[in-house]
């Protein structure tokens, strides 16, 4: 499992764009993990699915939320990671109205999660390999907090959590 001063690994996420503008292209367009958190501090949050019951009551909402607060304790961007497609995540942008605030990023064939050792098998509850539910805070490409949630648990990936290490 990842942990804190490992580097991001080198993968590549994407990202649904509906409307073109700032260098993107509309639809899904690659995003170099490597490159994308160079020289900034960004708060990474993964979970199970897009459109699960706390995913979209409680962990995106309370990074929407938080946006503000993580931008004055140092944090220039918030990504959200799930083992969903780039539709899907652009579809659940719309739907948790996340806009510029929250970058929801598809890692569609667990790279990421897999090269982080973050995986959650729910293939007995019909929905295959996934990313288990984390926050942590990564600067200049290099993880510098890490919060891994106890199955079932939503308690320490929290923006909350999060706001109080970028703060530290």
């Amino acid at each position: 499992m990842i942990k804190v001063g490992d580097a991001l690994p080198q993968v590549t996420l994407q990202e649904y764009s509906e409307v073109e503008g700032n260098g993107c292209s509309i639809g899904p367009n690659p995003v170099d993990v490597r490159q994308a958190s160079a020289g900034k501090t960004i708060a990474v949050f993964g979970l199970p699915g897009a459109f699960t019951p706390t995913c979209s009551a409680k962990h995106v909402p309370g990074y929407v939320a938080q946006y503000d607060a993580l931008r004055q304790a140092g944090v220039d961007e918030i990504w959200c990671v799930s083992v969903n497609d780039a539709f899907v995540m652009g579809a659940w942008a719309r739907d948790q109205q996340s806009g510029e605030k929250v970058r929801m990023l598809a890692d569609g064939s667990a790279d990421f999660t897999k090269a982080c050792g973050l995986t959650l098998d729910l293939t007995g509850r019909g929905m295959g390999l996934r990313s288990t539910r984390y926050s942590m805070l990564v600067k200049d490409g290099k993880v510098a907090a890490l919060n891994v949630e106890a199955p079932g648990k939503f308690e320490v990936s929290d923006a909350g959590t999060l706001l109080a290490q970028a703060k530290a």
